[in-house]
This record gives structure tokens, C-alpha cells and sequence, in this order.
């Protein structure tokens, strides 16, 4: 190599010359005024161009998965659809749905106004007649009494209380006309050196007997008992048959046998 070629080759390598750190460009430094002999202010125009002259050779950070930036039209238009024409048919009832919980009750409200008396009603239908639920009767005998070959009815010929004449004086029965419990008592005077038997019957069922054995003194026996009668139901007093000898005493001065009964409850009450 040449010395003219080394020459040209070190003169390329040597650094041009640049404005020292800090210097600004002749544009950016100040004038002098020659007549006052200070520095004139510089331009704002000036000095923003040459700001953005600097600042637009540095390069700017962009991330290489940003999408590039698209110019957003002046004007996009709206698609409208018209739901008159896409509304179909009603559709079926569909099924009811579950009962919901119930509510908490709320508070009691005011009491309010008396309202206006209102006018008076027709007479009603006339009702039906008070049933009797009452039933009682006391009955005496004043006359003896033998047996014989066959049963005999105890027939009383004295009335103390027969309410709605329920005790049959003819027949010496009492008829249940009011149904419910009964109470039924029986008192006799036995004949001495006799004995003494008879039943309370109950329709034609023995339901209770009054004994006494003979003896040398008549004495008062009685018996009693409580019975559920039904309407039409038939309660009397019976004297056994001759088989044995057997006597009730009385007299036409006192009354020794007496038979009473009353209602103690009416079927019909709760």
C-alpha cells in the first residue's frame, strides 16, 4: 500500500467535528442586541421546533405483540332489526308453578266505624215444638197382695207424681217415652211368717229381684237400680207365682209399697 492510500484511509478514520454537550445549533443560540448590548430572548416557535427535531430521532418502545393501530372510521352504521316482524305466535299456558312460603301476618288493623243500623228483618218460620227431656213418677199401694198359680203384675192404685202420665195406672207400667238412663226404686213391707218375692222387670227380662225370707216380723225391704232405656221400653213390677207362699202386706190407712223412678240423663246429650 501506498503512502497516499494510508493517508486517505487515516484521514476517513479521524472524527468530524460536533457541537460540544450542551451546545445548542446556531437556530437555538441567542442573538445579542448591538445596540443595548444584551442577549435577545428567542423565539417559542423556534425553540418547539427544535425540540421536536431532538426528540423525534430517538426511537420509540413498541412491543412486537401489539396489534397495529387501525384508523377508526368517521361513521359506522348500526344494524336495526324490526321485532314486529320476528315476534311469533303466543305460546301454550305453561303448568303452575310451586306455592310460595307464606308471608309473615302483618299487624291488626284499626277498628273501624260503626256502620249504620240496618233494617229490621221479616218474622222467621215458626219452630218446632220444646221436647220433653223430663221424666219422673211416684206410685203407692194400699191394698196386700197373695200369690197364686200364676205371675202377676203389681198394680198400684195410689199416684204421688206421674209427669206427662208416663206410668200407666191401669197396666202398672211405666213407658219410656224420653230415652236415656233412669234410676228405679222399690220399697215393700213383707208379711210375717211369709216370704216375700217379686222382680223389677225390664221389658220382659228379670232385671232385678226383692227377697225376703219368712219370718215372725214383717219388715220394710226395697231394692234399686239404674237402667238405660230406649223409647218405648217398659219397666214393672212383677210377684212370683204360687209355688211358694208368698205376700206383700198393706192397708187402706197407710201405704206400705211404693215404686218410683225418674230421668238421670237424656240419650240425646253430650
Amino acid at each position: 500500500m501506498g503512502p497516499w492510500a494510508l493517508g486517505l484511509l487515516l484521514l476517513c478514520c479521524l472524527p468530524w467535528p460536533a457541537p460540544a454537550l450542551g451546545q445548542l445549533p446556531p437556530s437555538r443560540r441567542p442573538q445579542r442586541d448591538p445596540a443595548k448590548g444584551r442577549t435577545m430572548p428567542q423565539p417559542h416557535s423556534a425553540r418547539t421546533k427544535w425540540d421536536q427535531e431532538r426528540y423525534s430521532r430517538q426511537p420509540q418502545c413498541v412491543r412486537c405483540c401489539d396489534a397495529p393501530e387501525q384508523a377508526s372510521p368517521l361513521y359506522q352504521p348500526v344494524a336495526q332489526i324490526n321485532m314486529t316482524i320476528l315476534k311469533g305466535e303466543k305460546g301454550d299456558q305453561g303448568e303452575r308453578g310451586l306455592q310460595g312460603k307464606f308471608g309473615k301476618p302483618g299487624t291488626t288493623g284499626n277498628r273501624g266505624h260503626v256502620g249504620a243500623k240496618g233494617q229490621k228483618g221479616s218474622v222467621g218460620a215458626t219452630g218446632e215444638r220444646c221436647k220433653s227431656h223430663y221424666a219422673a213418677f211416684s206410685v203407692g199401694r194400699r191394698k196386700p197382695l197373695h200369690s197364686n198359680a200364676y205371675y202377676q203384675t203389681l198394680i198400684f192404685d195410689t199416684e204421688f207424681v206421674n209427669l206427662y202420665g208416663h206410668f200407666n195406672m191401669f197396666t202398672g207400667k211405666f213407658y219410656c217415652y224420653v230415652p236415656g238412663i233412669y234410676y228405679f226404686s222399690l220399697h215393700v213391707h213383707t208379711w210375717n211368717q211369709k216370704e216375700t218375692y217379686l222382680h223389677l222387670m225390664h221389658n220382659t227380662e228379670e232385671a232385678v229381684v226383692l227377697y225376703a225370707q219368712a219370718s215372725d216380723r214383717s219388715i220394710m225391704q226395697s231394692q234399686s237400680i239404674m237402667l238405660e232405656l230406649r223409647e218405648q221400653d217398659e219397666v214393672w213390677v212383677r210377684l212370683f207365682k204360687g209355688e211358694r207362699d208368698n205376700a206383700i202386706f198393706s192397708d187402706e190407712f197407710d201405704t206400705y209399697v211404693t215404686f218410683s223412678g225418674h230421668l238421670v240423663k237424656y240419650s240425646g246429650d253430650p
